[in-house]
């Protein structure tokens, strides 16, 4: 994927993100085009296709911001022992979300990058997020093995992510008149995960 041209401002990009990100802030990506960004940033569209080739390139600059935020979050976790560290991940993940929800789901409604450097930043960023994941997972319980924490570390994720669609779309059900929270939902299911880790340590 193309990056933007060597010739071009960096100030001008960072008006682009800072615009992409107020938008972002206040309603979901569809109604957003070249045409209502150039106009934001006071400058021709021709002149943001000349900085990025095309829209889809613009917004995966904007990923690519989304997935360093989410790095920053992760980091930033006070908790050291496994336990504590991932449980805390699976809701700052959900808040996440849930507090920047147009810009969270704008990383999953566009395809990623395919191909150059944009596809090396986004890729080492999201495996630097399983990386920590999978690490912690190794210390909870020192019997897996590289494969099978990421493996774990994978559906683990999954199993997140989907709890935070559903609650971000209010789609998780109700209980005796009541809707199901996704904080609830993940304590339960990092307590079941936990407690079957725990468990092979016994069996081994």
């Amino acid at each position: 994927m193309a990056r933007p041209r060597q010739h071009a401002p960096d100030a001008l990009h960072a008006q682009v993100m800072h615009a992409c990100d107020e938008w972002l802030a206040k309603q979901p990506v569809h109604g957003l085009s070249l045409r209502a960004l150039a106009r934001e940033v006071g400058c021709a569209p021709s002149t943001l296709l000349k900085l990025y080739g095309s829209f889809n390139n613009l917004l995966q600059y904007v990923n690519v911001e989304t997935l360093a935020r989410l790095q920053h979050t992760i980091t930033s976790l006070e908790e050291d022992d496994p336990e504590p560290w991932l449980r805390s991940l699976a809701h700052a993940y959900w808040r996440f979300a849930e507090q920047d929800c147009y810009r969270w789901q704008l990383l999953f409604d566009y395809p990623l990058a395919q191909e150059g450097e944009l596809d090396q930043r986004q890729s080492d960023l999201i495996e630097a997020l399983f990386t920590q994941v999978e690490t912690s997972l190794k210390q909870y319980q020192p019997a897996l093995d590289d494969m099978e924490a990421r493996r774990l570390g994978r559906t683990l994720w999954g199993s997140v992510h989907g709890l935070v669609q559903l609650g971000l779309n209010e789609r998780l059900g109700y209980w005796q008149g009541q809707q199901l929270k996704v904080d609830e939902l993940l304590d339960q299911l990092m307590s079941t995960v936990l407690a079957g880790l725990r468990h092979r340590e016994v069996v081994t």
